[in-house]
């Protein structure tokens, strides 16, 4: 069976949390929205099949008022989360995790090598003036390669270390796109100065793991707009060949 990726519009609502607005008929597909959280603007995406399961990426909602605005669109959408992913453990990133599986009642996938800054969440939040009354732990470890299946989605595990250990993409081969978190940007890459950062070993995740798939694959990063592979290998200037 054959999928149509849609690719959501951006709208600002007049809080400022950005949500996707649905404008696809098709009914045989994928469909990937985008909500952006918290003070770093992180890029919350939702991937739903045509039975309306979905993986929830990246949870980064922190306040009621952000969390009502998931609870909001999951229920407006009619979507139904299975379990959710988190690319890596930056504060920023994992905020909404214990929300999430406090909501829905699904689990939390992680590598392992991220576990240090899990254990460790509230300091690293701390200096942001986040407290977390929950921090959750993975309740599944992912590996190089592991295919992750909710109905009708697949996403594949691409381990890229260098932004921070256990940093991890999720790559679609059907309908050409990957998650990758602070991997990599439009123009841009993952900054490498906070701990376990390593300049080197991003360059290398990114040319061997990502820049290896499908010029023609969509990337979704961590914060800011989409992007292209064939884009990032011609454009992206952090790259040198």
């Amino acid at each position: 069976m054959i999928y149509f990726l849609f690719i959501c519009d951006i709208c600002f609502n007049p809080k400022g949390i950005i949500f996707a607005k649905t404008n696809c008929k098709n009914k045989n597909m994928i469909t990937i929205y985008n909500l952006t959280f918290n003070a770093f603007q992180v890029n919350t995406y939702i991937i739903a099949d045509e039975k309306k399961n979905c993986i929830i990426i990246d949870a980064a909602c922190f306040d009621t008022h952000e969390q009502q605005a998931l609870r909001d669109f999951i229920a407006k959408h009619e979507l139904k989360p299975q379990i959710q992913i988190d690319t890596h453990p930056h504060i920023d990133h994992i905020l909404g995790n214990a929300f999430v599986k406090e909501t829905y009642d699904i689990p939390l996938y992680a590598h392992k090598a991220g576990d240090p800054f899990f254990l460790n969440a509230n300091s690293y939040a701390k200096p942001y003036g986040w407290k977390l009354e929950n921090v959750v732990m993975p309740d599944k470890y992912v590996e190089q390669d592991e295919v992750i299946t909710v109905g009708d989605i697949s996403l594949k595990v691409l381990y890229t270390p260098g932004h921070v250990d256990g940093s991890i993409c999720l790559y679609n081969s059907e309908n050409h796109f990957v998650i990758v978190g602070d991997v990599l940007f439009n123009d841009s890459i993952g900054r490498t100065d906070l701990p376990t950062g390593d300049y080197d070993l991003l360059i290398k995740s990114i040319k061997e793991q990502l820049f290896t798939l499908p010029e023609d694959t969509e990337v979704y990063p961590g914060h800011g707009p989409k992007t292209s592979i064939s884009k990032e290998i011609r454009e992206n200037p952090f790259i040198n060949f």
